[in-house]
């Protein structure tokens, strides 16, 4: 990858004499990837609520989002550490902290650390071992199996990778249960499947950005209509198992009502990008970015349901 190679990693262009200290505040924050955590809890949440089959206990909830966004934080932390070269090379990553020198690698490695660390102790304290253990599980398996050793050598990085995005809902239900169970897996497995076609459209978006990083991500290595029938085939499959939650008796009437309807909304926009795809549609006519924005709101969508549904019964 001598692409990646032809920049300094964490190459520094802030001066450290004069990085306001609000401006590091926002910089340690940013090393956490607010927004993206923001889809975690979305996840986690829900799932307690499914668990309790009504209200928790709202300080758990509370220790739980902490203890997660604690964990999730690190484990985003520990990835720009990874990927500072990269990030240093596309547009769209190019200023995060290392990059800009607003935080300096070791200090974003000990951050990282400390993070893992303290959302460990935190979760197996106040909440209990097993939340504990797989919210650890969920930030190595992102930093060693995906960060280090899926990213940059196949395509299919995010399909796997993902899975630590699904663990959330392991974490929420153990807060609860203590246990696990057949409805978080059946959840976790939603996520699995959404994972792909939600992160793909914006590859295609940013596919140039890969290419100059070095990343094979799908849309590098394959053409728009390849990647859109991928997305088109999870996508099915993401929808009918979003309808296996409901035999499993956690639920009422209305839950399968929403999986459907939001489900073929869904199916509309995977469609739609392979029609336009297979027509030789390209740059903003291929509005991709539809079905990336549209998938946040199908999962919000979707676990608000979740959240609900206890009420209904």
């Amino acid at each position: 990858m001598t692409a990646v190679e032809s920049r300094p990693a964490g190459l520094v262009k802030a001066n450290p004499g004069h990085r306001p200290f609000a401006a590091r505040a926002g910089a340690f924050v940013a090393l956490t990837k607010p927004r993206i955590i923001e889809l975690l809890l979305i996840t986690t949440v829900p799932v307690m609520f499914l668990a309790q089959h009504g209200v928790p206990n709202l300080l758990l909830v509370l220790e739980v989002v902490f203890g997660g966004y604690l964990s999730a934080g690190g484990a985003n932390a520990l990835n720009m550490y990874i990927d500072r070269d990269i990030d240093a090379l596309m547009h769209r990553t190019e200023q995060r902290p290392l990059v800009t020198g607003m935080v300096s690698p070791r200090e974003c490695l000990v951050f990282g650390i400390s993070l893992a660390v303290g959302s460990t102790v935190w979760l197996w304290l106040l909440v209990n071992p097993l939340s504990s253990l797989l919210a650890l599980s969920a930030l190595l398996f992102y930093v060693f199996v995906y960060t280090l050793g899926l990213k940059r050598r196949t395509a299919q990085n995010i399909v796997w990778g993902g899975i630590a995005g699904c663990m959330p809902v392991f974490v929420g239900w153990a807060a609860v249960t203590n246990s696990l169970s057949w409805a978080p897996v059946v959840l976790f497995l939603v996520i699995f499947f959404w994972t792909p076609p939600h992160y793909w459209p914006l590859s295609m978006k940013v596919k140039d950005d890969y290419i100059n990083a070095g990343v094979p991500m799908l849309p590098v290595v394959a053409t728009n209509e390849a990647v859109a029938k991928q997305i088109v085939v999870y996508s099915w499959v993401m929808v009918a198992v979003s309808l296996a939650l409901w035999p499993l008796g956690h639920t009422s009437w209305l839950y399968p009502v929403a999986a459907v309807a939001l489900g073929a909304l869904w199916l509309k926009e995977a469609h739609g990008l392979l029609a336009r795809a297979k027509a030789g549609v390209v740059g903003a006519k291929l509005k991709e970015m539809r079905l990336f924005h549209w998938s946040i709101t199908y999962l919000t969508l979707l676990f608000v349901e979740i959240a609900i549904d206890p009420f209904l019964k």
